[in-house]
């Protein structure tokens, strides 16, 4: 396994949306980062695609996605160890964001400055440990809501990035804030190895 400062934490739960998760996964794989996931157990967790079909629905359709394995139960992260951190969309966050385990490691990454992205529906997570106060992000329209009573900023741009947080509405946003996510964590490691 690589040293600390060359973890990221993605954070899921049951109905985590499959390409919102897969796609940072694989991403930090390239660039020679370990993504570690972290659930509420250690164990497998189920996935799900999300798509708004041209005709005949007016709200978001599910299908099932694959699983993925938590490499990590939420109680067991010392989040010190890892370089940033990922919230993941789907309807795994409103289920999860209660975990006062989640809630004491997602402060540690705000309050520390560390790289931190999140999509969709992950804003329920940060919004919920009172971080978004003052914060610009982009996610899901119907999530607007949960991120303004806490106090965070709505951006109406497909993506946004707030200082060390990037963000997206969904997962065709991936391609304009997980690259520059990817580079503050890669500074963040020249930084830590020096």
């Amino acid at each position: 396994m690589k040293g600390h400062q060359d973890k990221v934490l993605i954070i899921v739960g049951d109905a985590t949306e499959t390409v919102d998760t897969l796609y940072p996964y694989i991403r930090l794989q390239e660039e020679g980062i370990l993504p570690v996931v972290a659930g509420p157990e250690k164990r497998r967790y189920n996935m799900v695609l999300h798509e708004i079909p041209e005709k005949g629905w007016d709200i978001t359709r599910e299908f099932e996605g694959y699983t993925i394995q938590a490499d990590i139960a939420f109680k067991e992260v010392r989040p010190e160890e890892y370089l940033g951190i990922f919230f993941s969309g789907g309807r795994a966050p409103e289920y999860i964001r209660e975990d006062p385990h989640l809630i004491e490691m997602t402060r540690h990454f705000f309050d520390n400055g560390k790289p931190i992205a999140s999509v969709c529906h992950g804003v329920e997570i940060p919004a919920r440990a009172d971080r978004v106060r003052g914060r610009r992000m982009a996610c899901v329209p119907k999530c607007r809501f949960d991120l303004e009573v806490c106090g965070g900023i709505y951006s109406e741009e497909r993506h946004c990035i707030d200082g060390n947080l990037f963000s997206g509405r969904t997962w065709h946003d991936h391609g304009q804030y997980i690259g520059p996510w990817i580079a503050m964590l890669n500074e963040r490691r020249i930084r830590t190895a020096a």
